[in-house]
């Protein structure tokens, strides 16, 4: 009776530190799982990150913006398998045996993939579309576009949806089925260029002076439209006998002209008034369009 009581508490002992070790086993790869996925989420950032970049050996294709993208991809994939593995390992610590799980749960995903394969059509065209967008160098993070109906600068390429910052500060994000035709504005914005007829007695200086003075004013008052400093020409002649004007020439956000045919066109005139009291609306005329690059032997639609 002895020696079965002995033997009983023999088992339980060895039951219990048994289980004590599996339970240090399961906390030890549940931690190394997080620090592997952190890991790898800080090594993605650094590599990207501009103010690393020049520390990095790889600082010269990190500014590139499908690099970012294809780092990001890498990050959660490298992510997935972690866990995976980890997965593996804890089933193992548990006594299960991992090749018979995973070999029940294909099979059972592979019936069930069947019955819902049906509704995840849209999932698979996101995830096609997105890599077609990633590799084609059809867009690229930080590109001004205009595509389904949005127009604003591309935040993140990503496998199911494309992400838009707009004009209004909104993220908007758009499943990449549904990306039709893509619009992209060359250099980040639409360039508007406002001639400036100049009062045939006004001094030339003090005409330059003053439309570089309204044309400066509105950039930092209008920062959110106006996305760069006004560039200003020099003085020419519309023909033989006949009217000098100076051109202004802004980057503006797409579909945001209006504030330069009223604020600009208003203060220009206010201006002019006061050296022509004759100065009319129409003598400040907008116009907009796109500033072509020469074409380039070979060049890729980026460099268009």
């Amino acid at each position: 009776m002895k020696t079965n009581l002995f033997h009983l508490e023999n088992v339980g002992l060895h039951e219990s530190s048994s289980f004590g070790v599996r339970l240090l086993i399961i906390i030890a790869l549940t931690l190394m799982a997080h620090f592997l996925v952190w890991l790898v989420r800080v090594g993605s950032a650094w590599i990207v990150t501009k103010s690393t970049a020049k520390k990095s050996p790889v600082g010269f294709v990190t500014q590139k913006p499908k690099f970012i993208t294809l780092t990001g991809l890498a990050a959660s994939a490298l992510t997935f398998i972690i866990y995976s593995i980890s997965l593996g390992f804890l089933l193992s610590a548990f006594g299960v045996d991992s090749q018979k799980f995973f070999a029940t749960y294909l099979a059972t995903a592979s019936v069930l993939g069947l019955a819902v394969g049906f509704g995840s059509q849209g999932l698979v065209q996101d995830v096609v579309t997105g890599l077609t967008l990633i590799f084609s160098d059809t867009l690229d993070v930080g590109d001004m576009i205009e595509v389904s109906g949005q127009i604003g600068r591309v935040e993140r390429v990503g496998l199911r949806f494309t992400e838009v910052t707009n004009f209004y500060n909104q993220q908007v994000f758009l499943p990449n089925r549904l990306i039709g035709n893509i619009a992209r504005f060359p250099r980040g914005g639409m360039h508007a260029f406002a001639d400036v007829q100049i009062p045939t007695e006004a001094d030339r200086q003090k005409v330059t002076e003053t439309i570089g003075q309204i044309a400066h004013g509105l950039w930092v008052q209008f920062s959110a439209i106006i996305l760069a400093e006004p560039q200003l020409s020099e003085i020419e002649r519309a023909a033989p006998d006949s009217w000098d004007y100076l051109r202004v020439q802004f980057k503006i956000w797409p579909g945001q002209g209006a504030m330069l045919e009223t604020a600009f066109r208003q203060r220009v005139v206010e201006a002019m008034k006061t050296l022509d009291a004759h100065y009319a609306d129409w003598m400040v005329s907008i116009t907009y369009r796109a500033t072509l690059k020469p074409r380039k032997a070979n060049a890729t639609p980026k460099e268009l």
